[in-house]
């Protein structure tokens, strides 16, 4: 999301974002570093499952081991005690995919929920519960959708809300699951590894691996698949093709390889299918709920958009790209579904405020929206117009608040909503900083008379609740974010009708439907099954976490958990055992700490790392290039 200084609504943007990076963490809150769940080793940060379809789902965890490779089994079955086991297999990992495992299980039943868990070493993962789309007649549907989750601000508050609801299929997040600043450089609440804005890939993978140890991501993950995308902050604020306004080549390298490490990173730590074999950055799907929705997944960021560069309507400036565009249109053409749905980044309809210089008329407001790429967005709208594509409906994330739009055209009348090619439902950040003060609706729909709702300084989620006749979209906000103890309160709801392409107001939330099917219980976020190897009160004090990079050339990266203080130390051996390199890193207190040292020049080869953490031992077989 980029600031601009356009106007009173802009200057109070840029307010927020020099606050953003300059609060000094609060004090009751300096405490709140993660740690590693003792009672999931070797599974730490538990597990996932996304990308349902049909017939298949993605099943993903992550190991932890000092070996150089593990044998994971995974299985599926039909009830929470996994006794009707219907699938399993075996599956390798190791450091090349940063231990993570995925699997993507076949030959599923559409519309059903199963249950899964992984084992390794004699001990097993949360058991996870996942379900498949469905297929023919559907008659409703419930997502909920989320974005903006910067740990660094607060509490996943989001998250464990939607934990507690259980009446939803899946969960949509549409971007910046991660943040890529350092710790206090945008939010100040909680701390961050790597405490230093991520630029390499064992960053990115260490910023992952540190979001996936908080407790209601954890447990969110548990109970329902995801479906995501990425925004900008998974690789960099406001990203485009060849680079980003948060990076500078001079000083942080090649951005072509800082994009790929961020885009490697989240393909390894999400359940995700990756799309296209050939093309490995590529994230746009589509998803097809029976004959209800037909989901796509885009990406307005990293595949083809063009540098941001004021309100330039350019014809030749992208933001989809054609490929994508053309895929999306023709996809939206031919379906048979009720429902088009698009999930992405930035907020698709217009938003003008007055501008500073006289004659104060309005202007666009953020040339990182589709403001910035108005023909790329009139190439979309011709294409619905020409093409008569009925129902569609645009999911937004990235913006920090929560918006109702409809989509106008030339002509718009908003008291009766003709004029609208389709309708947009923005959800607020999970924790990621808005505006400091409210600004009353009055004040935007002055100027934007096809918004229908605006708020701008609460945290939340959104449920969208399909059927045949109608969409619906329900905001929620959280009361706070600065502790664990909040409350969920339900803030709007606007609907738009089959055939209509504007929005109304309902008179309430959207109740579950009764014949919709019964959601089984959550599983227990507590219950783990141990066979062989026991738990003991010492057994887990310390973990190693990753050490990256594997091979190495000059430098190397530990991340490791304490439970207790300790004196931290550790050294290279060869494979005589005589230590070539020594390094006593003193006392740590308790939780996620990283560490990176320059080793000296050793010949390539293969060496040992030994980590002392108190009267624990570590090791791990490293190569030197």
């Amino acid at each position: 999301m980029q600031k601009t200084n356009i106007g009173l609504i802009a200057a109070a943007c840029c307010w927020v974002a020099m606050a953003w990076g300059q609060n000094p963490r609060p004090e009751h809150l300096n405490h709140l570093r993660t740690g590693a769940r003792s009672d999931l080793a070797p599974f730490f940060h538990g597990v996932a499952s996304g990308d349902p379809l049909m017939d298949k789902v993605i099943i993903w965890t992550r190991i932890t081991t000092d070996s150089v490779d593990a044998r994971v089994k995974w299985r599926i079955a039909s009830d929470t005690g996994m006794v009707n086991v219907l699938d399993s297999g075996m599956v390798m990992t190791d450091a090349s995919r940063d231990f993570t495992v995925k699997v993507d299980v076949p030959n599923l039943q559409p519309n059903t929920f199963y249950y899964y868990e992984f084992e390794a070493y004699n001990k097993y993962s949360l058991r996870g519960r996942t379900k498949t789309l469905p297929v023919g007649d559907v008659d409703s549907l419930r997502l909920a959708v989320v974005s903006c989750s910067n740990y660094a601000a607060g509490f996943f508050n989001a998250y464990d809300a939607l934990t507690n609801r259980n009446d939803i299929d899946a969960v949509l997040h549409l971007g910046d699951y991660i943040y890529e600043y350092g710790d206090g450089q945008f939010g100040a609440d909680r701390s961050l590894q790597p405490t230093t804005e991520i630029l390499t890939l064992s960053d990115y993978r260490t910023r992952h691996s540190y979001y996936k140890l908080d407790e209601d991501l954890i447990r969110l993950h548990q109970q329902y698949p995801f479906i995501t995308v990425w925004d900008d902050h998974e690789t960099a604020n406001d990203a485009w093709f060849g680079g980003a306004q948060n990076h500078d080549a001079s000083s942080e390298g090649d951005w072509f390889d800082r994009k790929s490490f961020g885009i490697r990173a989240y393909n390894e730590w999400q359940p995700i299918r990756r799309p296209s074999a050939q093309d490995t950055q590529q994230i746009y799907r589509k998803f097809r709920f029976g004959d209800l929705i037909e989901l796509y997944m885009l990406d307005t960021r990293l595949q083809a958009r063009e540098e941001q560069n004021g309100i330039d309507n350019n014809p030749a400036r992208q933001l989809l790209g054609n490929q994508q565009l053309q895929w999306l249109v023709t996809g939206m053409d031919t379906s048979t579904a009720r429902w088009r749905l698009l999930g992405q980044q930035v907020m698709m309809a217009p938003i003008k405020i007055p501008s500073l210089s006289f004659p104060f008329t309005p202007a666009p407001f953020l040339e990182d929206q589709w403001d910035g790429y108005p023909a790329e967005r009139n190439r979309l709208y011709d294409s619905i117009q020409q093409n008569n594509i009925p129902n569609m409906v645009v999911l937004t994330g990235d913006i920090h608040s929560a918006w109702a739009n409809d989509l106008p055209l030339s002509g718009y009348n908003p008291s009766t909503g003709a004029g609208s090619i389709g309708v947009e439902f923005v959800v607020n950040s999970v924790t990621s900083a808005n505006f400091p003060f409210p600004v009353p609706q009055s004040i935007i729909q002055n100027f934007n008379n096809h918004i229908k709702f605006a708020e701008l300084t609460d945290h939340g989620y959104m449920i969208v609740d399909v059927n045949k006749d109608r969409i619906q979209c329900d905001w929620y906000t959280l009361s706070t974010i600065s502790s664990q103890t909040y409350t969920d309160n339900h803030t709007a709801s606007w609907y738009t009708n089959n055939g209509e392409r504007f929005l109304r107001i309902a008179a309430g939330e959207a109740p579950a439907n009764p014949n919709h099917f019964t959601i089984p219980a959550p599983l227990d976020p507590r219950v783990r099954t141990i066979v062989g190897l026991q738990e003991n009160a010492n057994g887990m004090q310390t973990v190693l976490l990753g050490v990256y990079p594997n091979p190495f050339q000059q430098q190397i990266t530990l991340h490791y958990n304490l439970e207790t203080n300790c004196e931290v130390a550790f050294s290279l051996q060869d494979v005589t055992g005589k230590t070539v390199f020594n390094k006593i890193i003193g006392q740590q207190n308790a939780g996620v700490q990283r560490e990176t040292f320059d080793t000296p020049q050793l010949p390539a080869g293969s060496y040992f790392l030994i980590l002392k953490m108190g009267d624990k031992t570590h090791q791990r077989l490293l190569i030197k290039q």
